[in-house]
């Protein structure tokens, strides 16, 4: 051999200018912990660990001696081995830019434009943005939103990060006044005359008064983007490219030995030595799979550079490309040649395309390769039934010659004579142009359109007799289908020679559904959709070689029907256009006071740099231990024996705690006693908590945990639906419920009653920053400090002393800013942070616990599962006379919050309606899953939803229209709740009305109906819903809040309170009212976080409160100090702050006050079923259109319009990123997010692959937000409302906009009378609603004849 594995390689590459040397490499060490531990980069976040949400985004930039060129890409460095990084150049948020330094343009932008929040996600926002514009200073909409496809964010809605790219397109310009980015008219119109038509002095003096259309942002301040002032790539490594000798590098590390060869030799001599080595390019399929699967490679071969594996060859038949070449690669090589060469010899390339544009993220299409796609034979791979179709064949090489394959349904089945061999490396792959008279299809369908494993994946081609519509060949294969991509073989005999026409379609359909057969307990369970999805596709391909053969000879075939045509395109929408209309701040207001105006949230620009320090960004101390749990991988079962001893055997690991070492503290008082912290004899979940692992490095304490063995002994029963706890009797509290005027009555003198129900499924918070903490013990007095990511340090801090048995003084909880958190980071947190805690206690050294985003899914639950039945009475004008109605919550095995989300969804539930006769009840399950728990807008989402199902049936019952309905029965004015609560709904209506008139809702209906008429396989609905949603947390002392406010002698001015920054911008918002209060400038402010040392018993931040409460605390320090100092200031009133704290300080005045908010009045009495719970109501509408593809249920969101009533806005940007941020959590919710539990209560969606949260690509083409005029809101700070919740039901605009497209689906073809759809409305339940004649063909699995894959829960 040329190379020797004698001794280690020496690594070399650059992260942002500076040189690094690592002589001693373990293969296993990821890019993204190399940055943050070794490195101290902590910019670059840890999101998910999968590649999957972008958080971990990094450039890398790579030198190609052969062509001379650099090449910038954006890829994910929780999947980049250090090991690949040889010659490679690494650029983090920190080194485009800095408050040090100098900021980026693209910092500023996504910065100033309020395009963060929490700010978790915007550091890979930054980076994916700033690799696009290192290679295209001035992209197009399509390329940014390409470029973004793999990040995620969940708390702004994408909107404002939108908005901030736009500044960098091509095409841009610096001059729209008004309206941001919008190229469309408001709807706005007086006289006739569009707003786009009027000048801006004409548009901010409109009739409109107290609102306007103004900017959020001032672009003509931005810096401009220079591409000259990059960093350059290091000429070190350009040298090295150049004229170093290349030689095979290899790594040793305790368990893995990497191997890089850099010529063709080498590497077949290496396949050869070790044949069961993988080939990792990208490392996006090996990675994953040692990571998630436990798969370990004792050898792992890199190639890196080889000329042979990255060449392509334009050859007469086709095109030869590289195994090597990256998937973004063969994206541009294919791009450039569908541009050259005729049509017909690309339609192989046009399909491949197709699918390139969708698959994954670009950080994973940047590196993963052409081979890796193919080689892995992954069932859902969008390539493979494309490359089988198209002929492709495999040259292959191994050290004893060459030889090729085709890629046909053998290879892919992995039938040895058509497989490799071990020793064999994938060297390149033939795609041979198409022909003349022939036509290839891609389709694909995923539960979202962008960065999404398809449900089903297809390749189909047909290649007719010359000038004819006679079959001569036909390919169709299939993925997502099974374990392998399948091929329907007998289908394609049957089709040869047969002419292409509707008896053609009508054998083909029935032939694929006996021939590609679908197990009913088939993994991804889904089984009747995608079997009718086989059909769709093939209906679809049907209709485009029609097309396309007329197209060529109009006399072959007939035309496709023109009703049918719109389903062979693509959805048609403007790209993202926005108008945002606020409240203008009154003219007499001080140009110094920032109250109402847009202030940039206080950490914008950190966020943006990286420099924003998160929990887990905390430098390590010395000594530090990592502590990771053991959790229970059954449902309901007695545990028999906990054995750690091969765990304990591992070096570095240093105990491992159980429930018998928390003996006389394994519970909290605020718990039921039978509430374990650590499950000692009954396990009652999977996901609960067993044992903690503690040890010296994450790596070794999770390598331990997997050694844990625990036996178990299953019992009975296991309760896991809503509907088995019914069975069982199975309750966590007793039933709660009000009564309101009389139900039984009312029924006895309607028109009509209709009875129903509907389910709402869970959804995962998906915070992007997981539950993270660190415990330091003081060394003395027991004291301890720690640090949590949490929205409740009063509680962290109350378990941790109960379970180490101190007083609370000793303990210090410290929360700088949280990376969301959405009700998921109270109650659970706490009992993570007191385990902990007893580590760091036991040990006397400090420990760090942060949990993996699969463990986090699992442990934490989420928002609770919901089924609503009811039974209503109505008049035949669509009067709503009489609702009876009950809820069940899916609580899991513990309390937790379920029964205050019960109690919230009971007295929510009338969202907009004056309902007169009202029964409604509650129940939380007790089952054996994961205890759910607060989450955005608890219990009102769910509740409501049952509700407008309800108004929606009565609407059909009736024959009225959804919104008359709606309207008919909504409060108008002074009125009283069903709890007996007085509410004035003028604003409802105003927000009614306003909505109607700024979507042109009739006249967009009325186009709906018409193009519903004008297409059968495609439909449009509209949707407007009402919103009355209740702020107040029920109880006087729940609402109380507390402040301190310092006053320093320079005059600068330090302020801490009790709410928790996680991402809603409360400490903006403090600073704005310290500004006001004491008239002095923001910069004079500074807010350094929440702290029980500060401020005591602080109350859960959440519920929409948290600036109210908070704010009137520090508003009362501030008034406080300005009282003192009044005698002072009046004495001398053009004095600065500094010489008036000095006075005061020289007349011993303090400078110091504690500011206190006792809470609004609240009161319940469940007894009575009436009381005052709230303190306010925010009132709004939505409007939503959407447009649904019948055959696949795939759907896009065409336009939202929300009017929300926010009182006088503090902060407009603040409210507006609220509003959106939870307005696409709540489309997310109710059309996308879907948890998916086996039948023995195992989640299967732990993470971004497998569960969705809404990207890019489902925010409305059109979004537009507008506030009502400001009104006075009584008690509350200001005058401002609470918007933090309020707007996520208006997701559900997006439901019944479906609902609505379903409806005229089914009532085309015959489907009458009243259904129901529940939630989420996925594709699957979309296309399933959708009933046709291809529906009718599926085979139906007898319920009870096997075993679902998941249940409902």
């Amino acid at each position: 051999m040329s190379f020797s594995l004698n001794g280690p390689s020496e690594l070399l590459f650059y992260v942002n200018g500076r040189k690094v040397t690592e002589k001693n490499v373990d293969p296993e060490t990821m890019l993204l912990p190399y940055l943050r531990k070794k490195l101290r980069l902590t910019g670059t976040k840890y999101g998910c660990g999968g590649g999957g949400c972008g958080a971990c985004t990094v450039m890398i930039s790579r030198y190609d001696p052969g062509t001379k060129k650099i090449r910038h890409y954006s890829a994910n460095a929780c999947l980049l081995p250090i090991c690949s990084l040889f010659g490679a150049a690494v650029t983090t948020v920190e080194g485009i830019g800095n408050t040090q330094r100098r900021i980026h343009p693209v910092q500023e932008r996504i910065a100033k434009c309020h395009g963060t929040q929490c700010g978790f996600c915007s550091p890979g926002m930054v980076m994916s943005l700033y690799s696009l514009l290192r290679n295209i200073p001035k992209p197009s909409m399509d390329q940014l939103m390409e470029a973004l496809g793999g990040n995620l964010c969940r708390c702004t809605g994408y909107r404002p990060i939108v908005d901030a790219c736009k500044t960098f397109c091509k095409g841009n310009t610096r001059d729209l006044p008004i309206l941001l980015w919008a190229t469309n008219c408001c709807q706005s119109k007086e006289n006739g005359i569009c707003c786009l038509d009027r000048d801006e002095s004409e548009l901010l003096d409109s009739e409109q008064g107290n609102r306007t259309c103004e900017k959020l942002f001032q672009e003509e301040e931005f810096l401009p983007l220079d591409p000259t002032q990059e960093f350059i790539f290091p000429p070190e490594l350009m040298i090295m490219a150049e004229k170093q000798p290349k030689r095979t590098r290899v790594f040793y590390g305790e368990r893995i030995t990497w191997i890089s060869p850099v010529t063709l030799r080498e590497l077949l001599e290496v396949k050869a030595k070790y044949p069961d080595a993988p080939i990792v390019m990208g490392n996006t399929t090996v990675g994953p799979d040692m990571k998630f699967k436990g798969i370990l490679h004792p050898v792992i071969i890199s190639p890196d550079r080889i000329a042979e594996l990255n060449a392509v060859n334009y050859l007469d038949n086709g095109l030869t490309i590289g195994a090597g070449c990256s998937l973004a690669q063969l994206k541009d090589i294919l791009t450039d040649v569908v541009l050259e060469l005729p049509a017909e010899k690309t339609q192989t390339y046009q399909a491949l395309l197709k699918h390139l544009r969708t698959l994954a993220g670009s950080q994973i299409r940047n590196v993963a390769s052409l081979g890796g796609s193919i080689i892995s034979r992954h069932s859902t791979s969008d390539l493979n039934p494309l490359l089988a179709v198209g002929n492709c064949t495999l040259n292959l090489a191994s050290k004893d010659g060459k030889r090729q394959i085709p890629l046909n349904d053998q290879f892919l089945m992995k039938a040895r004579s058509s497989d490799l061999k071990p020793e064999e490396i994938l060297i390149s792959v033939n795609i041979p142009y198409s022909r003349k008279w022939e036509f290839v299809s891609a389709f694909r369908q995923a539960p979202r359109q962008q960065n999404a494993l398809a449900f089903v994946i297809s390749g189909m081609r047909v290649l007719f007799e010359e000038d004819t519509n006679i079959v001569r060949d036909i390919c169709i294969f299939y993925g997502g289908i099974g374990s392998t991509t399948v091929c329907a073989k007998k289908l394609c005999q049957k089709l040869t020679g047969r002419a292409w026409n509707e008896e053609m379609l009508g054998k083909a359909c029935r032939s694929v559904l006996d021939e590609v057969l679908l197990p009913a307990s088939a993994p991804g369970g889904m089984v009747e959709y995608k079997r009718s999805l086989l059909v769709s596709f093939l209906f679809k391909f049907y209709l485009e070689v029609l097309r396309n053969l007329r197209m060529m000879n109009p006399s072959l075939c007939p035309s496709v029907p023109a009703e049918y045509r719109s389903v062979l395109e693509d959805f048609h929408s403007k790209q993202y256009e926005t108008v945002l209309r606020y409240q203008k701040v009154d003219t007499k207001q001080f140009p110094q006071d920032p109250i109402g105006r847009p202030i940039m949230h206080q950490s914008g620009i950190k966020h943006a740099t990286g420099e924003a320090i998160y929990c887990d960004d905390m430098p390590v101390h010395d000594q530090e231990l990592f502590l990771t749990f053991v959790t229970s991988s059954r449902a309901h079962a007695k545990i028999v024996s906990i054995d750690s001893s091969e765990a304990l055997k591992l070096p570095g690991v240093i105990d491992v705690l159980t429930g018998k070492d928390l003996q006389g503290v394994n519970s909290f008082s605020e718990f039921p006693e039978s509430e374990e912290i650590l499950a000692t004899d009954e396990v009652l979940g999977v996901g609960q908590l067993v044992c903690a692992v503690v040890a010296d490095s994450d790596v070794k304490a999770r390598q331990a945990a997997r050694l844990v063995k625990i036996e178990y002994s299953d019992l009975e029963p296991l309760i896991l639906t809503i509907e088995d706890a019914i069975q069982h009797n199975s309750f966590l509290e007793t039933e709660t419920k009000i009564d309101y005027g009389d139900v039984e009555e009312a029924f006895k003198t309607v028109d009509q009653i209709l009875e129903g129900e509907i389910h709402i499924g869970g959804q995962e918070h998906f915070y992007m920053e997981t539950h993270s903490m660190l415990v330091v013990p003081s060394g003395e007095d027991k004291e301890m400090d720690v640090y949590v990511s949490t929205q409740y340090p009063k509680q962290a801090q109350d378990i941790i002393a109960s379970i180490l048995k101190v007083p609370s003084n000793k303990i210090m909880c410290h929360v700088k800013r949280v990376g969301g958190a959405f009700g998921g980071k109270a109650t659970k947190t706490g009992i993570l942070a007191a385990i902990t805690a007893f580590a760091a206690n036991k040990t006397g050294r400090p420990v760090r616990c942060i949990l993996e985003r699969g463990e986090d899914i699992l442990i934490t639950g989420g928002r609770h599962p919901y089924l609503g039945k009811y039974k209503v009475g109505f008049m035949n004008d669509g009067r709503i006379m009489a609702l009876d109605v009950v809820h069940y919550a899916n609580g899991g095995f513990t309390l937790d919050h379920s029964q205050f989300v019960i109690q919230m969804g009971l007295l929510k539930l009338d969202n907009a309606y004056k309902i007169p006769n009202l029964r409604c009840r509650g129940l939380a399950c007790k089952t054996n899953l994961p205890s759910n728990t607060a989450l955005r807008g608890f219990g009102f989402p769910q509740a409501a939803l049952v509700t407008e199902s309800c108004i929606t049936k009565v609407a059909a019952q009736s024959g009225l229209p959804p919104e008359k309905v709606r309207m008919i029965n909504m409060y108008k004015g002074i009125h009283e709740t069903h709890y007996k609560q007085e509410i004035d709904a003028s604003n409802l209506m105003k927000c009614w009305n306003e909505c109607i008139e700024i979507s042109s809702y009739y006249a967009r209906k009325a186009r709906v109906e018409d193009f519903n008429k004008k297409n059968y396989w495609k439909k449009k609905g509209i949707a407007l819903i009402p919103l009355k949603f209740p702020v107040g947390l029920c109880s006087l002392p729940a609402g109380q809040a507390a402040a301190l406010v310092h006053i320093y002698l320079d005059g600068s001015v330090l302020v801490t309170h009790g709410g928790i920054e996680m991402g809603q911008g409360v400490h903006t918002k403090i600073i704005q009212v310290v500004s006001r209060e004491l008239g002095m400038p923001m910069t004079n402010i500074h807010l350094r976080g929440t702290s029980t040392e500060t401020v005591p018993n602080a109350n859960v931040s959440g519920g929409s409160v948290v600036a109210d409460l908070n704010g009137m605390a520090v508003q009362d320090a501030c008034q406080i100090l300005r009282k003192r100092l009044e005698p002072i200031i009046s004495k001398n009133p053009h004095g600065t702050w500094m010489d008036w704290a000095q006075e005061a300080f020289n007349q011993s005045i303090s400078l110091s006050a504690t500011g206190y908010f006792r809470g609004y009045e609240s009161d319940m009495d469940w007894e009575k079923g009436e009381g005052n719970p709230f303190a306010y109501f925010v009132y709004g509408t939505a409007c939503s259109e959407v447009e649904v593809d019948c055959l696949t249920g795939d759907h896009k969101n065409i336009r939202t319009d929300i009017v929300m009533d926010v009182g006088h806005s503090i902060n407009p940007a603040l409210d507006i990123g609220q509003i959106e941020g939870a307005f696409i959590q709540g489309v997310g919710l109710y059309t996308l997010e879907e948890l998916k539990y086996s039948p023995e209560g195992i989640l299967y969606t732990r993470g971004p692959e497998h569960y969705k949260i809404p990207s890019f690509c489902d925010v409305p083409a059109e979004f537009n937000v507008s506030f009502l005029p400001a009104s006075e809101v009584a008690r509350t700070l200001y005058s401002s409302k609470g918007l933090g919740e309020s707007a996520l039901f208006l997701g559900s605009s997006v439901f019944f906009a479906l609902h609505d497209a379903i409806l005229a689906a089914r009532q085309e073809r015959g489907f009458s009378g009243v259904f129901t759809l529940n939630s989420p409305l996925t594709p699957e339940k979309i296309r399933m609603a959708c009933e046709d004649k291809f529906t009718k063909m599926i085979p139906k699995d007898e319920p009870g004849s096997y075993i679902p894959w998941d249940i409902r829960i």
